[in-house]
């Protein structure tokens, strides 16, 4: 892509994105080992570069940090930096193979991970950053080899999701759908998205601008010319689009203009900020530069209109339980049978079923076969539709009080 004519997505467009629960390029969770937000762990990264600016550790969690945030420069500041401090780990390599990929240069980007690969990283580390680059290139084969190795990795959902936008830009919705099915179960807030992609990338714009809508009542008009065009964009232009934000220049895309929209969820380090990290890193700062590096970024917050509370954990016995949504597979009398249907449908299709647990639900007439539960009827409906595409009929079922929910034995 390097020297063509990009532009990124109107507000518009930015704005229904981040109703359906957008993600920043780089692999959400993949910057810390805390469970904390991007933000947090930039800012406590920070703190501590202003003890020791020489932390290594610090310089690549931060780094990671700034390029889940979306702030590729800010990114790209900590890596070298951390090539400076060991330039014999491949860690700051894979970084910049990153950063390279969320800058939409995918040839760039290849040297560093062939680097960081020569220095001892794993391919699973970086493969899910390198599948994207591959992407990028129009090379869907490969992208989708590397992203199935980093569903090994600490990447995993977000190699998930992208191997589903590889499967449509190849036009396979029914595995792309498939693909996307255990974080549909688990409640991931970014399916919607992505499932809204997967259709309009495979040709079903009309599914894809109820999606929309359904997450954020009338967008979907904004950003229709953007949906109805992605089919008729090479594969590395249609990669660009649904990953990166980026879409080509048209005489006739009104949509679209050339001052790049804010990334939504984002922070960024201020360059004050970064040249006083420069200065601690190098020694001696003035006593100006060593106050302005130590103080937490402070991000920007966005309230994501479509995200959720976790989802609920099912009750370990069976006992009364507050209404939540489930999908009823069969019913009847006999539970032997339905936990062998549940097998036999776990057999059939073991990657639409993988981590998902059966449950009963007894009734004063009979027993039912349950998943879930879901965080909503628009989850559970989107788990059904995917379901479908197998051959699996599923509705929604909403226990009542007096149900009696508990696990279903099936070994």
């Amino acid at each position: 892509m390097r020297g063509s004519v990009q532009f990124r997505l109107a507000g518009a467009l930015a704005a229904a994105a981040c109703a359906l629960g957008a993600a920043p390029a780089a692999a959400a969770g993949s910057y810390s080992p805390y469970n904390e937000s991007p933000a947090a762990a930039l800012a406590r990264y920070v703190r501590a570069l202003a003890s020791d600016p020489k932390d290594f550790d610090s310089l690549i969690g931060a780094g990671k940090a700034a390029l889940a945030l979306g702030d590729a420069q800010a990114a790209a500041g900590f890596f070298a930096r951390a090539d400076e401090v060991n330039p014999r780990s491949p860690l700051p390599q894979a970084g910049m193979g990153a950063v390279s990929v969320a800058n939409g240069d995918p040839q760039g980007a290849l040297p560093y991970f062939t680097r960081a690969q020569q220095l001892g990283a794993s391919i699973a580390s970086f493969a899910c950053d390198r599948g994207l680059a591959y992407d990028l290139l129009g090379q869907q084969a490969h992208a989708q080899a590397d992203y199935r190795l980093a569903l090994s990795s600490r990447d995993a959902d977000e190699a998930r999701r992208r191997l589903a936008l590889s499967l449509a830009i190849g036009g396979d919705r029914t595995t792309a759908l498939q693909t996307l099915a255990p974080l549909s179960a688990k409640g991931d807030p970014e399916v919607a998205r992505i499932r809204a992609f997967v259709l309009a990338l495979t040709g079903d714009s009309a599914a894809a601008l109820r999606a929309i809508n359904a997450a954020m009542p009338g967008s979907g008009g904004n950003v229709a010319p953007f949906l109805q065009r992605l089919p008729s964009l090479s594969a590395g232009q249609r990669a660009a689009a649904v990953n990166l934000g980026i879409f080509p220049d048209s005489a006739s895309t009104a949509y679209a203009y050339a001052a790049p929209v804010p990334a939504p969820r984002s922070a960024s380090v201020s360059s004050d900020r970064l040249s006083g990290i420069d200065a601690l890193l190098r020694g001696n700062p003035p006593a100006a530069q060593v106050a302005a590096a130590p103080q937490p970024v402070a991000p920007q917050q966005v309230q994501v209109s479509y995200a959720r509370p976790p989802v609920p954990q099912p009750a370990a016995r069976a006992a009364a339980v507050q209404p939540k949504v489930w999908l009823q597979l069969a019913s009847g009398q006999n539970v032997d049978d339905l936990a062998s249907r549940f097998q036999r449908l776990k057999r059939k299709n073991p990657d639409l079923f993988d981590g998902i647990k059966p449950y009963l639900a007894r009734s004063a007439d009979r027993a039912r076969l349950l998943i879930g539960p879901f965080r909503g009827g628009s989850d559970a409906d989107i788990f059904a539709d995917d379901l479908k595409t197998v051959g699996v009929d599923a509705f929604r079922f909403t226990n009542s009080q007096t149900d009696r929910i508990a696990p279903l034995a099936t070994e």
